[in-house]
């Protein structure tokens, strides 16, 4: 695709990013088959391919309007037209971009505006947690809407104590142990059964940065990425030379692909883009360590009873091209999963997207447990569990599914007979 950029975006950080990524599209279309929004409206600027050409007029100096706003804000960033592109377009960092330039000139809402400045200060805030147990504790009061986005309370149980030789490092993060602390729990039990020692870093690494990434704050985004380095540097290459963590496993599948960009979001920062490259070369989603896990845990687990459905996340199968892997390794423990039909389609969670694109998420979320609760044609058996790998999808299922929805490592603990 030519593209003549205006004044304003020549020779800009933006101008350039979004001109190489924009040469890459030949304007095929296979992006648009595999588009949520796009299959659910019906309108081309509601696909990737028409977001694109939004993107490109703005760049070469056509005024965004506000609905150039809202079709952009309708995206999901799902990544499913990243999968299905030939040409390899980088469609999540171009809509960023396109995102950027566009708020530079369009004011929200002034709700709006309110709105996302509560979510981006509020979930990655220290008074995330105590609100989250305030609401649990009074979820029976709560107004049927307002219930749903409050999880029940979730127990982790007790956290392992060996120490091992190998060690890695899981993050704190924000939303997720407040929202359900036994996904932690289960990965440090899990890991610390195959040999493996899951160590916590010092205070001032928490949240990834995603958050305010997509709600249009990439300075604090940045602020976020280097308080988490420095906070993690230390068990990385601690100041006595000895051996530091072999990886930093996220058990969220959203966080884990947001710290692997961290090297190409401080490239430009003299200060941190060393630190911030080796923090992503060290990135691992807790599914990548599961070729070591198998072998230790073989033959360790009880029998599963009930057919397992499988929600392979947009951010571990399109962000991280890992959802494919995962049946394969769990069947080699005795864990059958079902992938349902339209596998590479949105739950409709996206973040924070099931908050401010309420009808589509709501949509996308029936459609979506409509398949994962499809009998099985063989047996025509119906799942008596789902299981995933990311929390905010997890949240936005079990909102509305009757079948329990769990991270897939909270599965493995439960089945793992303690020895």
């Amino acid at each position: 695709m030519q593209i003549t950029l205006a004044p304003e975006y020549r020779d800009t950080p933006l101008g350039r990013q979004a001109q190489a990524i924009l040469r890459q599209c030949v304007h095929c279309g296979f992006c648009t088959a595999v588009c949520p929004t796009y299959q659910l409206l019906g309108d081309e600027l509601d696909g990737p391919r028409g977001r694109i050409y939004l993107i490109k007029q703005v760049l070469e100096g056509a005024a965004p309007t506000r609905e150039t706003q809202v079709h952009l804000d309708r995206c999901l960033t799902c990544l499913s037209c990243e999968s299905a592109c030939p040409s390899g377009v980088r469609y999540g960092q171009l809509l960023e971009l396109g995102r950027q330039a566009v708020d530079a000139k369009v004011p929200r809402p002034s709700a709006e505006q309110r709105a996302r400045w509560l979510l981006r200060a509020g979930l990655p805030s220290i008074w995330f947690g105590p609100a989250m147990k305030l609401g649990q504790r009074l979820r029976g009061l709560l107004p049927a809407a307002l219930r749903a986005r409050v999880p029940a309370p979730r127990f982790s149980g007790a956290w392992p104590r060996a120490r091992h030789p190998r060690a890695v490092l899981l993050p704190a993060g924000c939303a997720q142990p407040s929202m359900n602390p036994n996904i932690d729990a289960a990965t440090a039990r899990v890991l610390d059964a195959a040999g493996i020692q899951v160590v916590r870093a010092r205070p001032g690494g928490r949240c990834c940065g995603a958050l305010k990434h997509h709600l249009g704050d990439p300075e604090g985004a940045l602020r976020q990425a280097r308080a988490n380095i420095d906070a993690w540097w230390p068990h990385i290459a601690p100041a006595d030379g000895g051996q530091g963590v072999q990886a930093i496993v996220s058990n969220a599948s959203a966080c884990g692909l947001m710290l692997k960009d961290y090297g190409r979001l401080l490239a430009g920062d003299p200060r941190y883009a060393e630190r911030a490259e080796r923090v992503s070369a060290l990135a691992r989603d807790v599914a990548e360590l599961l070729p070591e896990l198998v072998p230790a845990l073989r033959g360790r687990l009880k029998k599963t009873e009930g057919a397992i459905a499988w929600h392979a996340p947009c951010t571990l199968q399109h962000g991280q091209r890992l959802g494919d892997a995962m049946p394969a390794h769990l069947a080699e423990l005795g864990i059958v999963l079902r992938a349902p039909q339209e596998a590479h389609l949105c739950c409709g969670s996206a973040g924070t997207y099931s908050l401010f694109q309420p009808n589509i998420a709501n949509t996308l979320r029936e459609r979506k447990l409509e398949r994962l609760s499809e009998p099985h044609p063989a047996d025509g058996a119906r799942p008596a569990r789902i299981v995933s790998a990311n929390i905010g999808c997890i949240a936005h299922l079990q909102a509305q599914a009757e079948t329990p929805v769990l991270h897939w490592i909270e599965l493995i603990d439960q089945l793992l007979q303690k020895e």
